[in-house]
């Protein structure tokens, strides 16, 4: 028994940030400093590196799980299901729903439960619960939703991945022009038909030894901003150095327990985090096989939409599979590889064939 994916939504929220939106910030160092630069070499400089120009912000009266409602709506209608037919919802976010103009995180109850209700799901055996693995977050819920229709728990499982990352940043932190608000979501059924497509492999992987600080919640870099407020932070240099590594390393694994060889692989779709590091991760991966990547493997919306966290991945297949990029197709018999790294550490995998 594989699992399949049978529909697909996502939501891009309409508030464009531009980089010019940051010309007045006052960006500080770790020390409280001010840096250097003047905010437009700053900006030139993060364009460069992370390819970013623009993100999308959700509106003041939207948090994670309206998003993810909108989400999952959509890739409901797109499977033309019944969702009072849906076993399990699967919500991966990080920070739960927080208010605009609010520092307190809300999670309780689950945004999955949250979602559950606006979607009027009366079914009381469809079970809803959130999942909290960083970047990778909605890759474990379709691992997870796979080993419920696997061993027959489930036969149909909705997975949402949503983040207003916009809600949790630190001003004076120039790494908060990095994050994005967002979301995606994919239906997933047991696949009982005579056809091949489905999930072929998957991996899975947390470092925790030294690498469990790389992403984490610290204090804002402004120290008369209030000492109890608590902000994502990240080593991006060591995160980078720990991607490279480890990331095209579980690729390679989670390709090799397909049964598919390198130049079967149609797409790579992963986690829209920095442009460069995309890059260097990808072809990486490919020398792993003495081969360089192909032109068109590796679709990228970061330029436009920056890192929204879980919902990258999920709202990425979205806008390929309603051909929303001229220049991406995914066709029947396709073979996807889906990959991930982000807090945790955690990385993770899985092979798709269309």
């Amino acid at each position: 028994m594989k699992s399949k994916i049978i529909g697909v939504g996502n939501y891009i929220p309409s508030e464009t940030i531009t980089n010019l939106f940051f010309d007045k910030h006052i960006f500080l160092n770790e020390q409280g400093e001010n840096l250097k630069e003047e905010n437009s070499v700053i900006t030139s400089k993060l364009k460069k590196i992370t390819g970013i120009e623009e993100r999308r912000y959700a509106s003041n009266d939207q948090v994670t799980s309206d998003l993810g409602f909108i989400a999952a709506k959509n890739a409901i209608e797109n499977s033309k299901i019944d969702p009072e037919t849906l076993d399990y919802i699967i919500f991966a976010h990080n920070f739960g729903d927080i208010k605009s103009g609010t520092i307190q995180s809300d999670a309780v109850p689950s945004l999955a439960s949250r979602v559950k209700h606006l979607l009027q799901i009366k079914n009381n055996f469809c079970v809803g619960y959130d999942l909290l693995f960083g970047c990778p977050g909605w890759i474990e819920g379709v691992i997870q939703a796979n080993a419920f229709i696997k061993s027959g728990i489930a036969k149909r499982c909705l997975v949402i991945g949503a983040e207003t990352l916009s809600r949790v940043t630190d001003p004076h932190d120039r790494d908060s022009m990095i994050y994005a608000d967002g979301a995606g979501a994919v239906i997933l059924e047991a696949n009982e038909d005579d056809d091949d497509s489905g999930i072929k492999s998957h991996v899975s992987a947390s470092f925790t030894l030294k690498e469990k600080d790389f992403l984490n919640f610290g204090k804002s870099y402004n120290n008369d901003n209030c000492q109890d407020t608590r902000y994502i932070k990240m080593d991006g240099r060591k995160i980078y150095e720990f991607a490279l590594i480890n990331v095209p390393e579980a690729m390679k694994k989670c390709l090799d327990q397909s049964g598919y060889s390198i130049d079967q692989l149609d797409k790579i779709i992963i986690h829209q985090a920095n442009e460069k590091m995309d890059e260097a991760i990808v072809n990486r991966f490919y020398q792993l096989y003495d081969t360089p990547p192909p032109a068109d493997i590796m679709p990228m919306v970061i330029s436009k939409l920056g890192n929204s966290s879980v919902a990258t991945i999920p709202s990425l297949l979205t806008m390929i599979l309603n051909n929303e990029l001229p220049s991406h197709t995914i066709k029947k018999d396709d073979i996807v590889l889906f990959a991930s790294v982000g807090a945790g550490m955690n990385i993770n995998a899985f092979v798709y064939k269309f």
